[in-house]
């Protein structure tokens, strides 16, 4: 397994999330911030192309093995939006706030309130690297017509598991760890890993 693991973000709850379920592995998870490497364009329309994207940078920069996710929230009634445009939503500068007050404004009195967060995971050994790790998860909910809860992040106080009763900001961060789409797609990234020296 890697001794060191570049984690291309600098999203503090991603970076949180991330850490928590890939340091018991062994591995010391750096931040990408810690060797000043600036956020990555994100210019593709698919989680994969941008999620290669943001590990080919850091991998780059700091000559390590980098793991990026691409992530974001898809309302069916919406054709797969917010989708790749998650973060930025309701525009710059970046706010949970604000794209979780354009999605109900967006949504209205829609019934069909069905939605995903869908999470893409690579891991490069190298800038070049031809045979990147990929993995995918998918947390299946709905979107309700106000915000419960307080943890979590992004669109979180919005997005309940409904076989569970509660939204993801209402979960502990040991129980979200557990079923999101992150988590599931570091399950499926591990063996992986595993098998990279």
């Amino acid at each position: 397994m890697f001794k060191k693991l570049v984690i291309a973000s600098n999203n503090p709850g991603k970076l949180r999330e991330i850490g928590q379920i890939i340091a018991p592995r062994g591995m010391e998870v750096l931040p990408q911030s810690a060797f000043a490497v600036p956020e990555a364009d994100e210019p593709h329309a698919t989680f994969i192309e941008n999620a290669l994207a943001k590990a080919r940078h850091a991998a780059a920069i700091t000559g390590l093995p980098a793991l990026a996710d691409d992530s974001g929230l898809c309302v069916d009634a919406l054709g797969g939006a917010p989708g790749v445009h998650s973060a930025r939503y309701a525009g710059d500068p970046r706010s949970d706030e604000r794209n979780n007050a354009k999605l109900l404004e967006v949504l209205g009195e829609r019934e069909d309130r069905q939605a995903h967060y869908y999470c893409v995971i690579v891991v490069l050994r190298h800038a070049q690297d031809p045979q990147p790790l990929i993995a995918q998860g998918l947390w299946r909910g709905e979107i309700l017509r106000s915000p419960r809860g307080c943890g979590g992040f992004g669109y979180d106080p919005l997005f309940l598991d409904a076989k569970l009763g509660q939204t993801g900001a209402e979960l502990t961060p040991a129980r979200k760890n557990l079923i999101s789409h992150r988590a599931k797609a570091l399950a499926l990234l591990s063996e992986g890993l595993r098998r990279c020296a």
